[in-house]
């Protein structure tokens, strides 16, 4: 066994031996670490512990050099160093004694050295610092104040706090990790004022330049090289293992050995440059000693300086021993067991030899002697990747951390590493059972650096460090870099990878008040999520300047890794899991229904899939009558309340009665029930009914109490029996248990649950959750994991914190420590952020259905034929002149006199007769005509749902191309494209049949010598026999779509306990191949990225229409206030689009640092901007406010120096209103970030118009604006209230003032008409904002105009284009609703999918009541409405066939909006619709009440 004590008798010297070519070895090294300043250091920020260097930046570092110089250098006396003593050392992990007190800042010696020493994000080494210092010899008096980065700007005058003092009076200024923008403002602003040396280490790369020993210095004097040449570049990577990724722990290694080379080269700027590597080698090896060293250096080195010829203190300063420096190994392995005699700590060096020792006799008894509890032999081995400089500073948390892994039955591999090795360590020192077996089977290839001799089999990996797995805080440089090596290790690997750890930047006061903010998100969610971790868990946080666990998460970490571990060692015909699928909201036809997905269909393959994996389901998949669209139909009878309310004893009678009905021909029963055995392949009704008591038991007291003070026995909410128990029930498939998510409201009071702040789900929906994975032992169903099929259910919208799940978060308590596979639509990354953090998802995503051409029909064709022949007619032909009328009679019949006015093209006849225009002003009419037909005809649409797993057949590829491509790939060129692909792809299958039969032959063949698999040559055949880019890429296209087997592919591994590919979220017509295939756990993007320069230069675009929008319609008046929507789909998939619309209003830029992050948003000078400054009142959703904490924090600044600055009010109306607010008396007047309550989402709107529970329109508008009324920012959330506070007088007088409301669409699936989402928060932001406008003479108030930005187009051809077009709300509705609501062809499309398309019908119809209440929705588009869907007796019957329920509210929404005055019809039309909703209405009486 191979484990490095370190005792402090042994000294080592390192001896170089002298050579031509280590002297040119060494003269190269001198010039690599004079270009530090240039390129290694800006780019790889000498990274270590927390090292986020300009990650953490919030702005870019503005300093005025005339003012600030780092370069200033004094002449400093060439002090000769000899040869440093260094030792091994010996760590203890208790904590030390205490050896000295803060100093008082009036009592300084006056003879002694000021230093003052900033730790940065290290304050919980501040007391080890005030420590060493007291320790220093008597010769190195010193003056030592020590700061961490929150006292930098501390209140209330951060120009003259106690920093600021000490740092202007500074002999020495030591610096470490310190990052944020104003703090790197402040500390260099004072920099100049330090008289001798000035130690930067690992800060952001601004600080740096101010490195200063003598004459040498960091400062970049210009455009330089931005690298070191060649000759250098080959010395680094004898550091290294000669990869790319390798190359920064590589120059670690380097900066170590070069003290020791530089002692060698004459100079005094070599000798200079010495020490400040030889004060940063101390800092970095960390610790007591090694810190009183550097201490003592650098003191040393100013003393001799300043001394000015006084010879007995120089020669007592000489005289001084050398430091010896306390070696720490880079990376080792700790345990609290693992000690000498004397109880200091040994490292092992690798994890074998770990292993050796942790399984030995010797461990055990160790562990009887302290009483240490020890997981058992076989446990799961679990690798922990720890800070290097937390073990050597002897953090406590390592530790405890350790040790609960181990009374928590998982044995611990607990590696330290400096931070940027992770990769490594998963590289060489670990493997797997998969990857061993991948190994011997010859499809694994390991990495030739692997260590067989150190290497361990593990069964999971959590990192503490967080950032990318490859380069850790150097890796967050450019984020998703070296995404594609991380991935391959993990997959090789095929283990959970989580991230978890204690919050470095956050007290937990902090975190329970306010959740994970701002750079800690990045750091253990963004950054990681890009690698495909999961399942986050905050262990803790600081505690004043200590680093504390909080064992109840640790306990949570532990229960999710046995949980993915358990099902990964349960043979899969033994695995029990559960099916979740979705019914909300309630009695409108939804059960069984997700967004773009055909949840049936995907089911029933599912299932058939998991047989094939050897999982027990029954009979479904031997059962050749057995389907999806049955089994769902039968949990639609679980879900009625009268079913519910007779117990679960009699649910199985229930759906054999309906089976029976169906069987007898009853109407009101779906006819999928007739088949034999229902179809339901053998499923059978499992439930449980429990009480309150049961509840508790499950929950336990404290939870408990939450419900039932919120739940008394009176008022228990939905799922209740008569008995007043809670009903959990489903069908039972073999271990397959599928159910339907409960209601997460109370219906009839939906906004109950999330206007209380501390209310609860509702009994029901704890005991269904809670049930489903309590073990059967104890009373529960045993499910081991669960899966939520399709976008989205609610469990991760449940009150707790908005980021960083803790004790009293509901996703936490119901989901326990059961893995949640998330079936998840590719194309919303930024709901999915909320699956995959706040419900612990591991997220399979699922491709959006085809794409189909709007095409023209009905009145429409018929309006396109007489245009064209009027436009082809004889200009004198009687017949052209007779065609007028017929045009324009088609035009006022489609709506289309609204989209194309005439009046624009003959002002002077807008109320004459058609024959009375000129014949040149009518044909300008009529061209135009035709161009918006053109344009209708060619919008998109989603055409029906996706199946998960299923292939796009060849017509549904070919939908996909046209729709991308538009018209640069002909149909015929696309159809060659598609034919080439499946010819490529059918020879490739051949061939690996045969490849795959010589590979196993070979792997029988006992002295083989197998060499890599050459990996697939894709397309380049394809490639090569086409031409042009658009060829090539639709060829990448239609293969990488063919991948969509691969969706059940990752379901599968995922349900094994296995690893899922990354991949961004986003849609092919935006993002292009980037998003394909899917069947990946998805994730968003970096926030510190945004806005990216095409989403900046489309935003000015828009800003700019958006106000010649505005001035075309008011006489050139600018708007004084724009409401703008920031929605955190849009935000990721525009790359943040929005949030340059926000900024070029204002007259603001992005201001980027070095590294591409956005620091700052920096307000346009007027004389620049020409125009005033627009004021911005910026609705946030609650996913962006959670997501985008650094924007919100950014955009509250710039809005507070807007309102600050030296600008006249009538250039500047952020000024203005804030001024009248100021006025008044309102507190915060510069606050311009409304979104809901802390932790809360949704305006609720949406509920209300789904319950039809409100009365005029206006109070639409009010419910949104007492659900918008908190104010988000830097400076908001004090006092205890989380991290906003209600600022209601600021929102209403923005409201009052907001002249126009702009609202992006991301993509052609979410249209404004397809998603509730759209009117409950735009247009009754719109609302609210009238509401508030005065009133005319008749009564009437001014309308608030509402800009909409359709950002989303085909990659092929017209995406990454800054061309930006505006349109009203009006008549993007109307667009809508002809292409996709109103068009036979996406109608037939949605019929085709069963229930799940005539709900989809069904919501559309609710939407459309929405915007009429909020906007304005044409007579047309509900007279047409009505025709294609109600009174189409054959749509009509097809509806009622699918979906009961949803035909039965098709007809309720159009009463309702004749009912309102929405919509005027005739008589007779309403009678019909009375009649069929009286019909459907007892159709749907009779079924619920045949069980009572």
């Amino acid at each position: 066994m191979r484990l490095a004590t370190q005792p402090n008798s042994t000294k080592r010297r390192n001896r170089i031996k002298h050579s031509t070519s280590i002297s040119t070895i060494m003269m190269l090294f001198l010039f690599l670490l004079l270009l530090v300043h240039k390129a290694i250091v800006s780019n790889i920020a000498l990274v270590d512990a927390f090292s986020t260097t300009a990650l953490i930046s919030r702005r870019a570092f503005i300093v005025n050099k005339a003012n600030i110089s780092p370069s200033s250098s004094l002449s400093i006396r060439k002090r000769r160093f000899s040869r440093q003593t260094i030792v091994t050392r010996t760590t203890s992990l208790l904590p030390g004694p205490d050896l000295a007190t803060k100093q008082n800042e009036d009592e300084v010696d006056a003879d002694a050295v000021n230093v003052v020493l900033v730790t940065g994000f290290e304050s919980f080494n501040r007391d080890l610092y005030e420590k060493a210092g007291a320790l220093l010899p008597p010769e190195c008096k010193i003056n030592l104040k020590v700061f961490a980065d929150s006292d930098i700007r501390s209140p209330p005058d951060p120009s003259n706090n106690e920093f600021s003092r000490a740092l202007r009076k500074a002999d020495i200024f030591i610096g470490s990790l310190i990052f944020d923008y104003d703090d790197v403002v402040a500390v260099a602003s004072l920099l100049p004022h330090v008289r001798g040396p000035r130690l930067v280490f690992e800060c952001a790369t601004e600080l740096m330049s101010f490195n200063r020993v003598g004459k040498f210095n960091m400062e970049n004097t210009g455009d330089g090289p931005q690298g070191p040449p060649p000759a250098v570049k080959a010395i680094l990577s004898k550091f290294s293992s000669g990869k790319e990724e390798d190359k920064i722990s590589g120059y670690l290694k380097m900066l170590k050995v070069g003290p020791d080379l530089l002692k060698f080269i004459p100079g005094e700027k070599a000798s200079d440059l010495r020490t400040w590597l030889e004060s940063y080698r101390f800092w970095n090896q960390g610790g007591m000693n090694n810190v009183k060293a550097m201490l003592q250096i650098i003191t040393q080195r100013w003393l001799l300086e300043s001394q000015n010829g006084e010879k007995e203190k120089l020669a007592a300063l000489e005289s001084l021993p050398v430091p010896q420096l306390e070696v720490t190994p880079d990376i080792g392995l700790l345990h609290p067991l693992l000690t000498t005699k004397e109880g200091t700590t040994r490292f092992a060096s690798n994890p074998k030899s770990y292993l050796e020792w942790r399984l030995s006799s010797e461990c055990y008894a160790e562990a009887d002697r302290k009483g240490f509890t020890l997981a058992p032999k076989d446990a799961p081995r679990i690798a922990i990747l720890l800070y290097r400089k937390h073990v050597i500073t002897n953090q406590r948390y390592i530790i405890d951390l350790i040790r609960m892994f181990e009374e928590q039955g998982l044995m611990p591999v607990p590696v330290f590493i400096n931070g940027v090795e992770a990769h490594t360590i998963v590289r060489d020192w670990l493997t797997s059972d998969h990857e061993i077996n991948g190994v011997e089977k010859g499809t694994i290839v390991r990495d030739s650096t692997y260590k067989a001799n150190e290497a361990v089999s593990v069964d999971g990996i959590v990192s503490t460090i967080g950032f990318p797995l490859v380069g850790g805080p150097a890796g967050s440089m450019e984020a998703g870099r070296n995404v594609d090596i991380a991935s391959h290790l993990l997959k090789s690997m095929d283990v959970p990878y989580i991230v978890a750890s204690p919050l470095l930047l956050q007290s937990i006061p902090m975190w329970k008040s306010n959740g994970v903010l701002g750079l800690q998100s990045v750091v253990l969610y963004s950054l990681p999520e890009l690698d495909g971790a999961i399942d986050t868990v905050v262990l803790g946080g600081l505690v004043g300047d200590k680093i504390a666990l909080v064992p109840e998460r640790v306990r949570k970490l532990c229960s999710r890794l046995k949980g993915w571990i358990g099902i990964r060692r349960t043979p899969p015909s033994e695995r029990k899991i559960s099916i979740m699928i979705y019914g909300f909201p309630p009695n409108v036809g939804a059960v069984g229904t997700a967004a773009l997905l055909d949840v049936p269909n995907s089911l029933e393959h599912l299932l058939r899939r998991l047989h094939e994996e050897g999982y027990n389901i029954g009979d479904f998949a031997t059962d050749p009558d057995a389907t999806g669209q049955s089994l769902v139909a039968a949990l639609s009878i679980l879900c009625q309340d009268s079913v519910i309310a007779a117990g679960v004893d009699r649910m199985q009678k229930a759906v054999e009665d309906r089976m029976q009905r169906a069987r007898d021909g009853d109407a009101t029963v779906p006819e999928t029930l007739a088949r034999p055995g229902g179809g339901l392949g053998g499923a059978k009704v499992a439930g449980k009914e429990m009480n309150f008591d049961d509840l508790e038991k499950m929950l336990g007291k404290y939870m408990m109490k939450k419900v039932r003070r919120a739940w008394p026995e009176s008022e228990r909410g939905p799922g209740v029996n008569s008995k007043g128990e809670m009903v959990a029930s489903g069908l039972q498939l073999g271990n397959v248990w599928i159910t339907v998510q409960p209601l997460l409201g109370v219906e009839g009071d939906p906004m109950r649950l999330l206007f209380e702040r501390d209310l609860t789900p509702h009994p029901q929906y704890c005991a269904c959750y809670e049930w489903m994975h309590l073990p059967e032992v104890k009373g529960g169903h045993g499910v081991q994991a669960v899966l939520h099929l399709g976008m989205h259910g609610t469990v991760e919208w449940l009150p707790g914190q908005p980021l960083g799940n803790d004790r009293q978060s509901w996703s936490d308590e119901l989901l326990g420590g059961i893995p949640n596979v998330y079936v998840y639509a590719a194309n919303n990354p930024s709901e999915s952020i909320l699956a995959k953090r706040r419900g612990y998802g591991t997220l399979v995503s699922y491709n959006v259905p085809p794409y189909g051409r709007a095409g023209l029909y009905l009145e429409l064709a018929n309006l396109k034929d007489l245009v064209n022949e009027y436009r082809t007619a004889e200009t004198s032909s009687s017949s052209r002149k007779e065609l007028r009328d017929a045009i324009f009679a088609s035009c006022e019949k489609a709506g289309i006199t609204s989209d194309v006015p005439l009046s624009s093209f003959d002002n002077s006849h807008a109320d004459a007769s058609i024959q009375s225009v000129s014949d040149e002003a009518f044909d300008l009419w009529v061209s135009s005509v035709a161009t918006y037909l053109v344009e209708l005809e060619e919008r998109l649409f989603s055409s029906g749902l996706h199946t998960l797993g299923s292939k796009p057949t060849e017509k549904e590829l070919c939908s996909y191309l046209n729709a991308y491509f538009k018209d640069k790939l002909s149909e015929d060129e696309i159809e060659d494209v598609i034919a080439s692909v499946q010819r490529h792809s059918v020879s490739r299958a051949t061939h690996d049949a045969w490849w795959h039969s010589v590979l196993s032959w070979l792997h029988e063949f006992p002295q083989n010598f197998m060499g890599e698999v050459t990996p697939s040559a894709g397309n380049t055949n394809i490639v090569d026999s086409t031409k042009g880019d658009s060829k090539r890429e639709a060829a990448d296209i239609v293969t990488l779509l063919s991948k969509n087997t691969e969706e059940l592919d990752s379901v599968i591994n995922a349900l094994n306990g296995g690893y899922v590919l990354p991949a961004p979220g986003g849609d092919l017509l935006r993002d292009g191949t980037s998003v394909l295939p899917t069947g990946r756990n998805i994730h968003a993007l970096d926030p510190y990225r945004m806005p990216s320069a095409l989403a900046w230069a489309r935003g000015e675009r828009a800003a700019e229409e958006i106000i010649k929008q505005h001035q075309s319609s008011n006489n050139g008046a600018f708007p004084e206030t724009v409401a703008v929507t920031l929605w955190g789909l849009d935000t990721i998939k525009t790359r943040g689009e929005s949030i340059a619309i926000v900024l070029a209003l204002v007259g603001a830029r992005p201001v980027k640092e070095g590294t591409g992050r956005t620091v700052n948003f920096e307000l346009i000078p007027l004389n620049e901007l020409g125009r005033p400054r627009i004021d911005v009142l910026a609705s946030l959703s609650g996913i962006f406010r959670d997501s985008f904490a650094n924007v919100v924090d950014l955009l509250d600044d710039m809005f507070e120096r807007a309102a600050a600055s030296d600008e006249s009010p009538d250039m500047n109306y952020i000024k203005k209103h804030a001024l009248e607010l100021e006025a008044d008396g309102t507190e915060r007047p510069a606050a311009r970030l409304f979104s809901n309550p802390p932790g809360d989402y949704g305006s609720m709107v949406n509920e209300v118009v789904d319950n039809g529970d409100w009365d005029k329109s206006e109070s639409l508008g009010e419910i949104w604006t007492g659900r918008n009324s908190y104010s988000y920012g830097r400076k908001e959330g004090g006092g205890g209230t989380r991290s906003g506070t209600a600022r209601p007088d600021v929102l209403n007088k923005l409201l009052a003032t907001t002249e126009r409301v702009v609202q992006e669409i991301d993509s052609v699936e979410y249209g404004l008409t397809d998603i509730q989402e759209y009117y409950a928060n735009t247009g009754a932001l719109k609302k609210a904002a009238e509401n508030r406008k005065k009133s005319d003479e008749s009564g009437q108030k001014k309308k608030v105009a509402l800009s909409v930005i359709e950002a989303f187009g085909g990659g092929g051809a017209t995406g990454g284009g800054t061309d930006v077009q505006v349109k009203d709300v009006e008549d993007v509705l109307r667009l809508e609703y002809r292409s996709k609501f109103l068009n036979p062809k996406w109608r037939d499309a949605m019929l085709q999918q069963g229930s799940g398309g005539a709900y989809e019908v069904s919501q559309r119809f609710t939407a459309m009541v929405g915007w009429a209440a909020t906007a304005e929705v044409d007579n047309f588009v509900f007279d047409q409405a009505a025709e294609r869907y109600a009174l189409d007796e054959e749509v009509a019957k097809k509806l009622q066939k699918s979906n009961p329920e949803a035909f039965k509210n098709v007809v309720r929404r159009l009463l309702e909006a004749n009912g309102r005055g929405m919509w005027e019809t005739d008589d007779d039309t309403l009678e019909r619709l009375r009649n069929l909703y009286s019909d459907a209405d007892d159709l749907i009486e009779q079924v619920a009440s045949s069980f009572r």
